[in-house]
């Protein structure tokens, strides 16, 4: 099961301005951002990517490390103003990608025009520059990560998700099974995004897969 994401880390000097004026920049990136994922464009956005099309608009989350760990950032950044922003562009398949500067390119700038599409002034003009005058941009393909880390397809998830719970006729036989962090090897668990219960982002599997060794002590 391959990824079908690209990530965008952003240095901003300011956080941007918004089209609605109402709801200020600390409130709208305090949390998960979501940006054009409407039912109507999940849609259309998975039929473009099944079709071998990037989808355009992007869906995007956003996420505002910064503003929820300010520590983050030196002091001197803090007390300028700067923030970090990170953007995941979702259903962009792994065979989408490609492992060159101009496909990675063409990518961020999908993800930057989404990002606009719900701004009152363009991201471009709140990056920073580094020491040699280059927006501070980074960009990570699935390509990427299958080159780097080894990640099959580039899968942050190691493979697809499914349902947390236990099915009717599933073996529970063993912890390990019953907390959902079995593999083949009786003493390995399964305790990262790919764990059957509790996998993902959540960060619970390192706590089932714990669980199991407890209770098979």
């Amino acid at each position: 099961m391959d990824g079908c994401q690209v990530k965008v880390n952003l240095m901003l000097r300011r956080l941007p301005r918004l089209r609605d004026a109402r709801v200020t920049p600390e409130q709208a990136f305090g949390g998960t951002f979501h940006i054009n994922e409407t039912w109507t464009q999940l849609d259309d956005a998975y039929g473009a990517a099944s079709s071998g099309r990037l989808p355009a608009p992007l869906p995007c989350e956003i996420y505002c490390h910064s503003l929820t760990d300010p520590s983050i950032l030196s002091p001197g950044l803090r007390e300028s103003g700067a923030a970090t922003l990170t953007v995941f562009g979702l259903h962009v398949p792994h065979r989408l990608q490609a492992a060159d500067a101009q496909a990675t390119a063409h990518l961020t700038a999908a993800v930057l025009d989404s990002l606009n599409s719900v701004l009152a002034e363009p991201i471009q003009d709140v990056i920073m520059n580094d020491a040699h005058g280059r927006p501070c941009i980074e960009a990570k393909t699935t390509v990427d990560l299958e080159t780097s880390l080894g990640l099959t397809g580039g899968n942050i998830f190691h493979g697809a998700l499914g349902w947390p719970f236990a099915d009717d006729d599933d073996p529970l036989d063993t912890p390990a099974r019953q907390w959902g962090v079995a593999t083949t090897h009786d003493r390995i668990l399964l305790c990262g995004s790919g764990a059957r219960r509790g996998g993902a982002v959540s960060g619970i599997g390192g706590h089932n897969a714990a669980m199991a060794v407890l209770a098979g002590r």
